[in-house]
């Protein structure tokens, strides 16, 4: 009933940058939190940064400074702007939303995209 759709993801080289973008469609009335998270081969999946519905940011130690995390609530999209990409940032980025699916309840539902690959390599 929902998607995120990623996009943006591909290969660049140290001290480049990315724009990652998700969209959430399908049955969508509203968006409380948005996250972004990867996962590197061999490590735990882990949170990069968080918005919320008013725009209040959550980042992970080792992003803050390079990486900043958006919204937009009138097109059900959040882009995470990585500047600075280290080899040690490549990895799986997965879009992850917590969607308001019924006009009546204000209840909401998690979703994950399918991820998008960030390779940082020279």
């Amino acid at each position: 009933q929902v998607q995120l759709v990623e996009s943006g993801g591909g290969l660049v080289q140290p001290g480049g940058s990315l724009r990652l973008s998700c969209v959430a469609s399908g049955r969508v009335i509203g968006i409380n939190d948005m996250a972004w998270y990867r996962q590197a081969p061999g490590k735990e999946r882990e949170l990069v940064a968080r918005i919320t519905k008013v725009g209040r940011t959550n980042y992970a130690d080792f992003v803050k400074g390079r990486f900043t995390i958006s919204r937009d609530n009138t097109k059900d999209t959040a882009d995470l702007q990585m500047n600075s990409l280290q080899p040690e940032d490549t990895a799986v980025y997965m879009c992850n939303a917590d969607v308001r699916s019924q006009i009546l309840s204000r209840n909401t539902n998690n979703y994950w995209g399918q991820g998008t690959q960030v390779t940082v390599s020279s």
